[in-house]
C-alpha cells in the first residue's frame, strides 16, 4: 500500500480526511511559524527589546511571506528542527532588520506556538463534527424512541429496551466530550515562551511581559513555559482517543445489527464484494473502527512523549510530531464516516421484534421475577420463573402463558399486561431522555 495513508490516492478517500489534513498541512504549519515570528517582532518591540520600527517592517514583511516547506527540508534533517532553517531565510529577505528575527526565543517556543495555532483550527473543525453527529444521535433516538429491541449484555439477549435508548448510549461519551473541550483549550492553547533552556533569560527581565505580549498578538492564553510540561499534549491525544471510541463503539453495535442472521438495523451505503453478488459489507463502520483502533495504538507514544529528558528532548518531542496529526486525521475522517451512518441508520422493527420473542419470552424473565416478589421472596420467586420458562420451552408457548398455567400468583397478577413488550418502554424512555438533556 503506502506508507501514508492518510494522503493515499488508495486509502486517503477511506481513511483521510481533506480538511483536517490541510489545517495540519505542512504548508499551513509552516505558515503559523512565520506567524509566531511576527507575533514575536511585534511583541518584543511593544516591550522594547527591539525598535519599534524595525519590528513593525518585520511583521508587515512576514504577512507576505511564503515558504514552501521543501525549501526547509534539508535543513530540518540537519537541525533536526525546522526553525533555524526558517530563521535563515526570514533573516535573509528582511536585510538589517534580520537581526531582531526569533528576539530571545528558542525553536521550541516557535514550533509549540505554530502547533497551538493550527490545533485551535482542528479543534474547531472537530467540535463543529461531534456537534453534528451528536444532533443527528439526537434526531435518530427520538425517531426510535418507540422502537423495542433487545437489550444484550455479554451477547446474549438481556431485557427489552428501545432502540432510542441504545442510539442515546452511543451519544452519551460523546456529550460528555463536547462539553470537556473549553478545558481542553484552555490547557492547550497556550502561549510558549521560554528561550534556550526555559528560563528566558535572553530577555531579562522582560520575560512576563513578553510572554503576556506575544499571548495577545497570537490570541493565545499566557502563561509560564511548558517545555518540559506535556500534560496538555497527552490530554489532547485522550481526547481525540476517546471520540474515536466512542464512535466506535456506534459503528460496533451497526456491524452486529447488520449481520445476516440478525438485520435487525442498517446504515451506510453498504460496499460490495468482489466475488459475492449478495453481498452489502459495512465499509463505513469498519472504517471507523480501523481508525479508532489505529488512534489507541498511537496514544502511548503521546505519553512516551511526556517524559523528555532534562530541559529539551529531540528524540521525545518528534514522537509528537509523528502521533499527533494522524490521530487528528483520523478523528475527523472518523467523525465525518459516523455522520453518515447515523444520518442514514434504519430499523427492522418487526426483525427486532422475533429476536425479543426469541426462546419463548426469556427476556421478560427479569420481569417476571420481580413482579412475583411483590407475592413472595425472590428467591422463590426466581424459582417459579425459571419452572415457567422451562414449561413455556417444553409446551412450545409463551412465558406468559405459562405463568398463568402454573397460577404462579395465586391470581393475583394479569402476566398478559405485566410482560407486555411495550410494557418495558417506559423505564427505557426515562433512561434516554435523562443521557440526552445533560447535552446543554
Amino acid at each position: 500500500m503506502t506508507p501514508s495513508p492518510f494522503d493515499s490516492a488508495l486509502l486517503g478517500p477511506l481513511l483521510g480526511d481533506a480538511d483536517a489534513a490541510e489545517i495540519l498541512s505542512e504548508t499551513r504549519f509552516v505558515a503559523h511559524m512565520i506567524t509566531v515570528e511576527g507575533a514575536l517582532a511585534r511583541a518584543c518591540g511593544s516591550v522594547g527589546l527591539i525598535p519599534q520600527d524595525s519590528a513593525g517592517r518585520i511583521s508587515r514583511v512576514l504577512s507576505q511571506t511564503h515558504i514552501d516547506p521543501q525549501d526547509l527540508g534539508a535543513g530540518t534533517a540537519a537541525a533536526g528542527v525546522p526553525v533555524p532553517a526558517l530563521v535563515k531565510r526570514l533573516q535573509a529577505e528582511l536585510g538589517q532588520d534580520g537581526q531582531f528575527v526569533h528576539w530571545g526565543a528558542t525553536s521550541q517556543d516557535i514550533v509549540d506556538c505554530a502547533h497551538a495555532l493550527q490545533w485551535r483550527d482542528m479543534l474547531d473543525l472537530l467540535a463543529a463534527r461531534v456537534a453534528q453527529v451528536l444532533d443527528a444521535l439526537q434526531s435518530a433516538s427520538d425517531g426510535h424512541a418507540q422502537t423495542l429491541m433487545a437489550g444484550r449484555t455479554r451477547s446474549q439477549v438481556a431485557t427489552p429496551i428501545s432502540f432510542g435508548l441504545r442510539i442515546a448510549t452511543w451519544a452519551q461519551p460523546l456529550i460528555a466530550l463536547e462539553q470537556a473541550l473549553p478545558d481542553l483549550r484552555a490547557r492547550l492553547l497556550r502561549v510558549q515562551f521560554g528561550g534556550a533552556s526555559g528560563s528566558a533569560s535572553a530577555v531579562g527581565g522582560h520575560a512576563a511581559a513578553l510572554s503576556a505580549a506575544l499571548a495577545q498578538q497570537l490570541d493565545l492564553a499566557d502563561g509560564p513555559c511548558w517545555h518540559t510540561d506535556r500534560s496538555a499534549i497527552v490530554a489532547l491525544g485522550g481526547w481525540l482517543a476517546a471520540v474515536s471510541a466512542a464512535l466506535a463503539k456506534a459503528a460496533r453495535d451497526l456491524v452486529i445489527m447488520g449481520r445476516s442472521e440478525i438485520s435487525e438495523a442498517r446504515a451506510g451505503q453498504g460496499g460490495g464484494s468482489s466475488t459475492m453478488p449478495q453481498k452489502s459489507n459495512p465499509v463505513a463502520a469498519e472504517a471507523v473502527i480501523t481508525l479508532a483502533d489505529w488512534i489507541a495504538c498511537l496514544q502511548p507514544a503521546l505519553a512516551r512523549a511526556a517524559s523528555p529528558l532534562e530541559e529539551r528532548d529531540g528524540a521525545a518531542w518528534a514522537l509528537e510530531w509523528l502521533a499527533l496529526p494522524q490521530m487528528g486525521i483520523a478523528t475527523a475522517a472518523a467523525l465525518r464516516h459516523a455522520l453518515g451512518l447515523i444520518q442514514s441508520v434504519t430499523a427492522d422493527p418487526a426483525r427486532m421484534a422475533a429476536q425479543l420473542d426469541a426462546g419463548n419470552g426469556a427476556a421478560l424473565a427479569e420481569a417476571a421475577s420481580f413482579a412475583l416478589a411483590a407475592y413472595m421472596p425472590r428467591p422463590e420467586a426466581q424459582d417459579v420463573v425459571k419452572a415457567a420458562l422451562a414449561r413455556a420451552r417444553e409446551d412450545g408457548i409463551s412465558l406468559p402463558q405459562a405463568l398463568d398455567l402454573l397460577d404462579a400468583s395465586r391470581g393475583l397478577t394479569d402476566w398478559t399486561a405485566t410482560l407486555s413488550a411495550q410494557s418495558q418502554l417506559a423505564a427505557s424512555e426515562v433512561m434516554r431522555t435523562r443521557i440526552l438533556a445533560q447535552r446543554r
